[in-house]
């Protein structure tokens, strides 16, 4: 009795059901009036899809992927092989070309199935109706959903061609593991590019979308399988393939080559990510916004920026870097070895003199995203290190002088500012070179006052050092004693003018940002500043070099070729410095704590100095 009840039932519902589409058909012959009632409902914009970006390094592989949430390496349709093509038409849309977005026919099956179980077993969707539901549409079994969806997908017809439409669904389909698209699952479940694979691997692939739970391969490889020969049968069927074509699929073993994700070298990819957020700021104003803000307004443009930052690396887009690799990977090492196992810990920049970017970049001992970052977060006074910047080469280039010059190094006291040496003691009239490869703080004050405060500060601006307070306006500063002091990063991007003649132009880690089809979006267009005058930069250079070979930086001298830099300790061994530069790289070595603390005993073993040393004596240049 109930089979014939439900039986009598299926015979009134499906004529009705048949009417009320013949009906909804006549109504979307209205075009112009259904135009009108979709587009108060349905806004579709341009549909963008979020696409895997990638760093390089300088000798151009890839050392980070980035993507949030969705791994995707976008496929256009004109490089889709045509094989992947005709297996989505023919398992999922043989009318994909015909239609308008649905498919009555498919419907009124769909319709009839899922009322012989009163539940919603097929949907009946078309391609078109597939990705609506993926672009716009949650997964959710109900009618009201395939309304929705039914109206997405008119609209989706109406403002995309079907080339579009089948490029869209071919990079939006889900593969498991956070994978969309048959391009990256090509790449994550082979290896290979989508078209480098057999047809058996293309199926095999192409049965994951239909359940991506179901028929995960790393979980049920059989299910997969199973699923596989369905499609090829469907294949075969349709005449797309042939038998031959059809066994040689069947019997092709499936292995699979599991790509991980690249994410490499933690301090770098971390800062690339936050000199890149820099350089779209001044690309695109936010900077000039920023400068120019109220109180009320930066939190708003930053908030702005951050979103204009992550759509950027969002929409697929190549950053090449200067990253040297082995640089890399000795200077985490060495300065992991060097620094005790406490609550010490430090930081290195290392930058290529010929490219004037960054090749490495350390954040501090076992560095891990999310950490602080020492070599540019981390603003620490720099002691005597800041003398060549502020003082020497400044005076050098005002008054004339050279490494012979003397200088009075003796007892110095100004408005009760009276600087010590370091050994306590005073020595008379000496020369350049000797109060500099020493460095005696008393001829340092007393440069400084000489020069002038506010000309020695005009020197340095070009340095671009961010934390100058108004109180650094003093003699205190000769020694590096300020209020708040400079980063690693800066301090040794601000060393490499001495490897350029006193020409000066910012160190950079990101050479050039590309869209995936190489046209350049973004690059820095920094304008090189002449310091100060290439004799004062040779004066300079020698007293750099004595300070290695004689001074207080012997520990670092290279056995071969130019070395030479400058030590800097702030009081109480606070904060230990070299930075120093060979023939192709200007080097920056920090050594302290995150809360500062003494560091004298320490600071005897010369952590820096030896770090330096180790990293520049393996040091070749990017090939």
């Amino acid at each position: 009795m109930r089979t014939f009840a439900g039986f009598l039932l299926l015979c009134i519902q499906v004529p009705i059901f048949v009417v009320v589409l013949f009906c909804l058909t006549i109504e979307w012959n209205n075009i112009q009036s259904l135009q009108k009632a979709i587009q108060r409902q349905i806004h579709i914009q341009q549909v963008s899809l979020p696409q895997n970006s990638y760093m390089y390094d300088g000798n151009g592989r890839v050392f980070s992927e980035i993507h949030y949430g969705e791994k995707r390496d976008y496929l256009p349709i004109k490089k889709a092989p045509q094989t992947i093509i005709d297996i989505f038409l023919t398992t999922e849309d043989q009318n994909f070309y015909q239609h308008r977005g649905f498919d009555i026919g498919g419907i009124a099956r769909a319709f009839t199935v899922n009322l012989k179980s009163q539940s919603i077993e097929q949907g009946g969707s078309t391609l078109t109706q597939q990705l609506a539901r993926n672009l716009f549409l949650s997964h959710e079994k109900s009618y009201k959903r395939k309304i929705n969806e039914l109206l997405y997908a008119y609209q989706l017809e109406k403002q995309f061609t079907k080339a579009e439409i089948l490029e869209l669904y071919l990079n939006s389909i889900y593969f498991g593991h956070g994978v969309y698209g048959i391009e990256t699952a090509s790449t994550y479940y082979f290896k290979k590019t989508v078209n480098e694979l057999t047809l058996g691997e293309m199926t095999f692939l192409a049965s994951i979308p239909n359940n991506p739970s179901l028929y995960d391969p790393l979980a049920s490889s059989p299910k997969t399988a199973k699923r596989q020969q369905f499609i090829l049968n469907k294949m075969l069927e349709a005449k797309k393939i042939d038998e031959k074509e059809y066994e040689q699929a069947r019997q092709q073993p499936i292995v699979l080559s599991i790509k991980n994700n690249i994410d490499l070298y933690p301090d770098y990819t971390t800062y690339v990510q936050e000199e890149l957020k820099e350089l779209i700021a001044r690309s695109e104003g936010f900077t000039a916004r920023l400068q120019d803000a109220d109180e009320q307004e930066p939190k708003k443009i930053q908030q702005e920026l951050n979103q204009r930052v992550k759509d950027v690396l969002q929409s697929g887009v190549h950053i090449y870097t200067g990253l040297y690799r082995p640089l890399q990977e000795k200077g985490a090492a060495v300065l992991k070895d060097a620094i005790p196992p406490s609550d010490v810990n430090g930081s290195l920049v290392v930058i290529n003199h010929k490219t004037k970017q960054i090749s490495a970049i350390i954040g501090g001992k076992d560095y891990k995203k999310g950490d602080f970052h020492r070599a540019y977060q981390a603003v620490r006074q720099p002691g005597s290190a800041i003398k060549p910047l502020l003082v020497y080469a400044p005076y050098i280039n005002e008054r004339n002088v050279h490494e012979d010059s003397l200088v009075n190094a003796g007892a110095f006291c100004l408005n009760g500012y009276c600087p010590q040496n370091a050994s306590g003691r005073y020595y008379g009239m000496v020369t350049m070179e000797t109060a500099f490869k020493y460095s005696y703080n008393t001829s340092a004050a007393r440069l400084l006052n000489e020069l002038g405060i506010k000309k020695g500060f005009q020197y340095i601006q070009p340095f671009r050092f961010r934390h100058i307070d108004s109180q650094d306006y003093n003699l205190t500063a000769a020694v590096g004693g300020w209020t708040y002091g400079v980063t690693p990063l800066e301090l040794t991007s601000a060393y490499t003018v001495f490897s350029n003649t006193g020409t000066y132009s910012p160190s950079r880690a990101i050479a050039k940002v590309t869209d995936a089809n190489g046209k350049v979006l973004y690059r820095w267009n920094d304008t090189p500043v002449q310091v100060w005058t290439e004799e004062t930069n040779d004066t300079m250079r020698k007293l750099l070099a004595e300070t290695v070979n004689s001074g207080t930086a012997q520990k670092a001298k290279l056995a071969y070729g130019y070395s030479g830099g400058k030590t800097g300790t702030t009081n109480n061994y606070k904060d230990l410095w070299f930075v120093g530069l060979n023939d192709h790289y200007t080097t920056g070595v920090w050594i302290g704590s995150d809360t500062p603390k003494n560091h004298h005993a320490l600071s005897k073993q010369s952590p820096h100095l030896l770090i330096w040393k180790q990293l520049m004596e393996r040091a070749n240049p990017v090939k």
